[in-house]
């Protein structure tokens, strides 16, 4: 695709902003700045009140590229930031995973959405969104996803550009998930089986297909077939035979026809975007501690969610990159296997799974739920270097008499304080998290919208966080939908 997708609607309304960390756009003297349209001056004084608004200011503030990853083992709830955040950018760009990420995001009048690979700017007719080359892609899925939200009124055409240089995620993929969760029986992964490992792993072996793979169907069979013939001798449980080979390549040149306008060189849409100080809000699907890398190994997800994704997964330059929002709930889940030191088994972690709603968007699995692991939060704002957290979900925690925080670790048999975070699962599995004891609130905060009007054992909690982890709160989410959210 050409350089002219970025004279889309979306791509072509200019939100000119510094490039350095958080500091603001400056309008010119003669326009006054008004979400993203230019207001001319006779109506200043109206567009000067909006702007006075603090939400429009934190938001304004924002640097030209920025990025809201989660900080925890994901389902935190970035979707919804990144929604109230897209219309004062151009592009919405996902940096890495797959149909593996459930973002839930809420409409204006409510209506509820669950986006797997779409971005989560697409609600927003202004927004360009970008499916990045460190993204896996499964077509049928994706198309899936585009049907859904066109039957209820969301335009996409147009609207979405997938990079060329994205890995194909096939059916077979999905097959040897499972397959490989069922060998590894009682050590298993707990992965969502969507085939987002087995295909970064092709990715890796370089076997793989690329979208741009589906622009020459003519050698697309043959390249498939070393994919089917590989699955086939790892698992005696996969079934092969060319007759699925001709179905699934004639099945797939369906698909090329109907992609086709959606493939783009999206490292070079990015970079020009960024030339043209167009606004880019990064969208990190997981979370630092499922990255492959700096997760809890090997429950973990097959790809990097942490800020070192953005580059890799966009092909932009690190000096870009401005603010990063640390997505982070007031208590802590993870969905699937793995270490989780400050879980709450029994009945208390009962009553947060009730009182969260907390079940996968993909999966629909119950979650696993426990106290807000401190250790954990510092260590992801250390790989990170986030400016700001957005603290969702601290609705949830009305009612409860106290409230405890995950503040250190010792280890059980010595005694002695870890100073970070273990990477060795077998001395994580063994430490004693010491809590610190917070006092509850008892009043319902999911209709508060300004800071000072939270109970004053909210805001302690609130600042107690801060205090510990070293970085500013300046979102609180205290509902799911868009309007609940406190900007401090």
């Amino acid at each position: 695709m050409s350089l002219s997708t970025l004279n889309h609607p979306a791509a072509a309304t200019t939100a000119a902003a510094a490039s350095g960390r958080g500091r603001p756009f400056s309008p010119a003297p003669s326009t006054v700045r008004l979400s993203r349209r230019r207001v001319p001056a006779p109506a200043a004084a109206s567009a000067l009140a909006v702007e006075a608004d603090p939400a429009a200011d934190r938001v304004s503030a924002l640097s030209q590229v920025s990025g809201v990853l989660g900080s925890q083992w994901g389902d935190e709830g970035k979707g919804k930031l990144v929604d109230v955040l897209a219309p004062r950018f151009d592009i919405v760009a996902r940096c890495q995973g797959g149909a593996n990420a459930g973002h839930t995001i809420y409409n204006s009048e409510g209506k509820k959405f669950a986006l797997h690979l779409v971005p989560s700017g697409i609600l927003h007719e202004g927004t360009l969104c970008v499916v990045g080359n460190g993204a896996v892609i499964h077509v049928p899925g994706f198309f899936g996803e585009i049907d859904g939200l066109q039957s209820n009124g969301v335009s996409c055409d147009g609207r979405i550009l997938v990079s060329d240089r994205a890995h194909l995620l096939f059916d077979l993929h999905q097959t040897v998930d499972g397959l490989r969760e069922a060998e590894l029986a009682n050590s298993f992964i707990g992965t969502t089986k969507r085939g987002i490992g087995p295909c970064y792993s092709s990715k890796v072996t370089r076997n793989g297909l690329r979208v741009c793979d589906l622009r020459h169907m003519d050698t697309f069979g043959d390249k498939l077939d070393v994919l089917f013939e590989d699955a086939a001798a790892r698992f005696e449980g996969f079934r092969y035979s060319k007759g699925m080979l001709k179905e699934e390549v004639e099945r797939y040149k369906r698909f090329a026809e109907r992609l086709e306008p959606f493939i783009a060189d999206t490292v070079h849409v990015l970079n020009e975007s960024i030339r043209q100080k167009k606004k880019i809000l990064v969208e990190g699907g997981q979370a630092t501690m499922l990255d492959i890398d700096f997760g809890t190994y090997p429950f973990v997800t097959s790809s990097s969610p942490s800020a070192g994704g953005i580059c890799t997964g966009l092909g932009i330059a690190p000096r870009v990159i401005g603010d990063l929002i640390g997505v982070v709930k007031a208590y802590t889940t993870r969905v699937g296997s793995g270490p989780f030191p400050t879980e709450l088994l029994g009945e208390e972690g009962d009553v947060l799974r009730k009182a969260g709603m907390e079940f996968g968007t993909t999966t629909g699995r119950p979650r696993r739920c426990g106290w807000l692991d401190i250790v954990a939060l510092k260590y992801c704002c250390d790989i990170n270097g986030f400016s700001s957290l957005n603290l969702t979900k601290l609705d949830v925690l009305s009612g409860l008499p106290e409230i405890k925080l995950g503040v250190s670790y010792n280890h059980q048999i010595d005694g002695q304080k870890l100073q970070s975070f273990p990477g060795d699962l077998d001395t994580l599995e063994q430490v004693q998290v010491n809590y610190e004891v917070l006092p509850g609130w008892d009043s319902d905060i999911s209709s508060v919208r300004s800071y000072s009007e939270l109970p004053q054992a909210a805001r302690r909690y609130v600042e107690r966080i801060e205090e510990l982890v070293g970085v500013p709160v300046h979102y609180i989410g205290v509902g799911p939908g868009r309007d609940a959210l406190i900007y401090k």
